[in-house]
């Protein structure tokens, strides 16, 4: 078997930067730190934190009184904040910068008067933080083509549009033009949304789809990222994209036959996953490996200065 290794793949600067948030301030403050919601979503990522004294719960309200407290990587509604200063407990935000930009831009949008389009899945936790910038009511929410066709806007001429970091590609570059065609004069971001590990992915597995006559996505269900990876390997004809959370989880029987396997991994995902992935081909199949290479990746982003100092330990 010959395996197509993409690159990049797994982890990106804001998943690194949470993920350490989360450590410092468990080596600073000693657990329990308290987390609301997954910090990111990848199960693997999550129970290495568990055990070593992370809390992670889906409320303020389930977060005792004096204990520290952290807002995951997806962006939380402006109402957690301000709950947790109202009921006066420390918290830190792990919320990726990129994510926070398109917050700044909501905000940006509804001082110069222009009703907000937000392309995005509902419910996703990202989804949920960026539509808590503004007041109920605010943002419209287009999910897909058919949503782009049929929004309906107060004034077309004071209209902006934003995005999800972690959509597709080419599905949102198909709704920003049917926007921009129905609403000639909407407002789109300086710089767009998506961010650049999302489309760094996206561009590693159109590299190997083509080749692979099956696809293994290494990352979590609601993981966002790792979906539209699977996605964009079926859209191009490779009909054997899987998402697998870790080797354990891979179906043998659907690679029976496959001689060029293509790998990745969602932006949650860790490196010993994929690790582990290819160990498990290794004991079946006489392994080569060739690793595809789009582009190198050198992004990193600033901890929070109270954790700057704080020492990690082995």
């Amino acid at each position: 078997m010959t395996i197509l290794l993409a690159s990049p793949r797994g982890f990106c600067a804001g998943v690194e930067r949470a993920i350490e948030i989360v450590e410092r301030a468990l080596c600073k403050f000693g657990p329990p730190v308290y987390v609301r919601h997954e910090i990111v979503h990848n199960r693997y990522v999550v129970e290495g934190l568990e055990a070593k004294g992370a809390v992670f719960v889906e409320d303020l309200t389930e977060v005792p009184e004096g204990v520290p407290v952290i807002f995951s990587a997806h962006g939380v509604p402006k109402h957690v904040p301000a709950e947790a200063e109202a009921r006066h407990l420390f918290y830190l935000d792990a919320t990726c910068p990129l994510v926070s930009k398109v917050h700044r831009e909501a905000e940006r949008h509804e001082r110069l008067g222009h009703q907000v389009v937000l392309i995005g899945h509902a419910g996703h936790p990202e989804v949920i933080g960026t539509m808590g910038q503004l007041p109920e009511g605010s943002i419209l929410l287009v999910e897909s083509v058919e949503d782009a066709e049929v929004v309906q806007v107060d004034d077309p001429d004071r209209l902006a549009f934003i995005t999800q970091t972690t959509l597709s590609v080419d599905d949102t570059a198909e709704m920003i033009g049917i926007l921009q065609r129905r609403f000639p004069n909407i407002n789109g971001p300086k710089k767009e949304d998506i961010c650049y590990a999302t489309t760094n992915r996206q561009q590693a597995v159109k590299a190997i789809a083509p080749e692979s006559e099956a696809l293994l996505v290494v990352g979590a269900p609601n993981s966002s990222n790792s979906q539209r990876l699977v996605e964009v390997a079926r859209k191009l004809g490779c009909d054997k994209a899987m998402l697998v959370q870790r080797a354990s989880s891979i179906d043998w029987a659907a690679l029976e036959g496959v001689s060029r396997l293509g790998i990745t991994a969602g932006a949650s995902a860790p490196e010993v996953l994929v690790e582990e992935v290819i160990a498990a081909c290794r004991e079946r199949f006489t392994v080569t490996i060739r690793e595809i290479t789009v582009t190198t990746e050198n992004v990193q982003f600033k901890l929070p200065k109270i954790l700057g100092e704080a020492a990690l330990s082995a």
